[in-house]
């Protein structure tokens, strides 16, 4: 079963999927964050089921554990994590949120 949020991680030096990769996944309440699933890339570089089948609108964020990724082939990384906080306005839609990393650099898109 796929889960409504999504994330799929390409690391760019190497084009290739980043297996291995942890993440957590968090949402903004009155309290601040609070962490309601974690997961760690396949070998493809996706999490399929991370979080919830359904989740409300709201503030979310995916904290991706970058570091260690890098550090387990010995690479050098400027960001140790990096985290995508980003507004579901229509919690009927799947919402896929893919990381694209390298050593020194990440960018990121609404995916589909």
């Amino acid at each position: 079963m796929t889960s409504h949020i999504t994330t799929h991680v390409l690391d760019t030096g190497s084009g290739r999927p980043a297996v291995g990769v942890a993440a957590t996944l968090g949402v903004r309440n009155d309290a601040g964050w609070s962490q309601i699933a974690e997961g760690i890339t396949d070998g493809d570089g996706r999490i399929k089921d991370l979080g919830p089948e359904q989740v409300d609108a709201g503030d979310y964020r995916i904290e991706f554990q970058t570091g260690a990724y890098f550090g387990s082939s010995d690479t050098e990384t400027f960001f140790p994590t990096v985290t995508l906080t980003f507004s579901l306005t229509d919690p009927t839609q799947h919402y896929h949120v893919p990381l694209l990393i390298s050593p020194f650099a990440y960018s990121t898109y609404r995916g589909s």
